[in-house]
């Protein structure tokens, strides 16, 4: 009889192992998919920029370097998207394209500033709906980041709390990064308008 307990308590240490891997595996999981839905909406997001620029060509001929700024931080943004697509939980990869995404925003708020001092693409139909339509993805990328911060934090929490931490060191699971909106103090600081 007293051979058994040692040997039941090897199966239930087993059992309990196995099932905190199974969660760990299922929340990382869960990281995967809401990353896919911020990819979604950063490819939706990207096919929107050539078809901006394309609309503002016309009239910005002066303003070829603003143009310029936004394609290329397009092409840099597409490619850190690739890489975090393919590395959803690394924390290199994650920051890298929040940098990017960061870029593009920049550059695409360059170019509505200027788009603003010009009345006739102001008016322009297809540039105002090219706006309407970016500022949309813009909202709904804003809530996929939420979603994603929202499974990184449970599967960082569910790694890092005692017992199941020796399972998440043991077996190789790592805390997954967090989006963030803002890489600065600078960037945290209120516009301050003066007129």
């Amino acid at each position: 009889m007293t051979g058994w307990i040692p040997l039941l308590l090897l199966v239930a240490v087993l059992w309990w192992a196995i099932k905190v891997y199974n969660r760990l595996v299922q929340l990382r999981n869960r990281i995967s998919n809401a990353f896919g839905q911020i990819d979604v909406q950063l490819k939706r997001r990207h096919d929107l920029v050539p078809n901006l620029v394309e609309v503002a060509r016309g009239y910005l001929k002066h303003e070829a370097a603003t143009l310029e700024a936004v394609i290329q931080a397009r092409g840099q943004a597409q490619g850190a998207a690739k890489t975090a697509r393919n590395q959803p939980t690394d924390a290199a990869a994650i920051g890298a394209l929040a940098v990017a995404e960061g870029a593009l925003g920049a550059s695409l708020g360059r170019l509505m500033v200027v788009a603003e001092s010009y009345p006739e693409l102001k008016a322009d139909a297809t540039m105002a709906a090219l706006s309407e339509e970016l500022t949309s993805t813009e909202n709904r990328i804003g809530f996929a980041r939420q979603a994603y911060n929202d499974q990184a934090l449970d599967f960082n929490n569910a790694a890092t709390q005692f017992p199941a931490l020796l399972v998440a060191r043991l077996t190789g699971f790592t805390p997954a990064a967090m989006l963030q909106s803002t890489q600065s103090e600078a960037e945290r600081q209120a516009p301050r308008v003066q007129f």
